[in-house]
């Protein structure tokens, strides 16, 4: 099965999105997450590759294991930031070497303390480019691309940006998984026009649910997410107390995902911050079952 037809078939593709830790405690946490998560017969498992491919080596790692432990396909995270082409070439063979399924293909963000992308020498500056480059070297691979429903803050319009996700796909890219939102009529928009500008490719939206208040105003800062007024109020409301906090959040996510279902998206790509208790109980809400259930 190719990677989109796990988003064209008869049930919702759901993905998971990990990241390399960074100690045996927290690499503890993330195996007891993946566990759970199985539970839910994910079509795909998702690890992120460090700025510059400063975890090249752990994300490999994680998706050996996640290989090692459960039979489901599995996409690597890869950038154009600090590598030359071949360089990226390595890294693709060598992800094909241990049974990586795809690559979610992006740019990247510029290193800390640079305010613009520069390609390294012989390297790559944009994602459609490195979209290219596996379609035509590493065909194996399905390729995912990312699009941005609130836009990415670097283009100079949101039809700019939809002309180059346009790009993007027409190299190569067989899936659409969007940057993380909170307002769906956002997503409602950037599907809508997506399609009128000829991008036929499953569109998957991106979904993190918020367990506590600082975590909002931090991804509101890092990410520019629009923060709908009904969503900070349910955090308000909470105040100081973290149960009521989680309560908000997971209630909050899950009413956002039911909608999404309803409006019949094919997918649902669920960035979890290597902790499953949220998405548990979003999954659990909107009726999602699990196995052997």
């Amino acid at each position: 099965m190719s990677i989109k037809d796990a988003y064209t078939d008869s049930r919702l593709g759901l993905s998971f999105e990990l990241f390399p830790p960074k100690t045996p405690e927290s690499e503890a946490v993330m195996w007891r997450t993946v566990d759970e998560l199985m539970a839910f017969d994910p079509a795909m498992i998702t690890c992120t590759y460090g700025a510059g491919g400063s975890t090249r080596g752990t994300t490999l790692d994680v998706l050996k294991g996640v290989l090692a432990r459960h039979d489901l396909p599995v996409a690597s995270h890869l950038t154009c930031v600090g590598s030359s082409i071949d360089e990226l070439r390595d890294y693709l063979r060598e992800s094909l070497a241990i049974g990586v399924a795809a690559i979610v293909a992006l740019r990247g963000d510029p290193p800390k303390g640079e305010t613009a992308f520069r390609p390294v020498d012989g390297g790559l500056r944009y994602a459609s480019e490195l979209v290219a480059l596996i379609l035509s070297e590493f065909p194996e691979f399905g390729i995912l691309v990312a699009g941005y429903p609130e836009t990415h803050q670097e283009a100079i319009s949101a039809q700019a940006d939809l002309e180059n996700l346009k790009r993007k796909c027409d190299a190569g890219g067989d899936v659409v998984v969007t940057q993380l939102f909170y307002d769906n009529a956002d997503f409602f928009r950037f599907r809508d026009r997506c399609a009128s500008l000829g991008i036929t490719q499953p569109i998957v939206p991106g979904v993190m649910p918020v367990t506590n208040y600082s975590q909002v105003r931090r991804i509101a800062s890092l990410c520019k997410a629009q923060l709908p007024e009904s969503f900070t109020q349910s955090f308000e409301a909470a105040g100081d107390d973290e149960a009521a906090q989680f309560e908000a959040g997971v209630t909050y996510a899950a009413r956002q995902v039911e909608e999404l279902i309803a409006a019949g998206v094919p997918g649902i790509h669920f960035y979890v911050l290597n902790k499953s208790p949220a998405t548990i109980r979003v999954l659990d809400h909107v009726g999602m079952k699990r196995a052997g259930a």
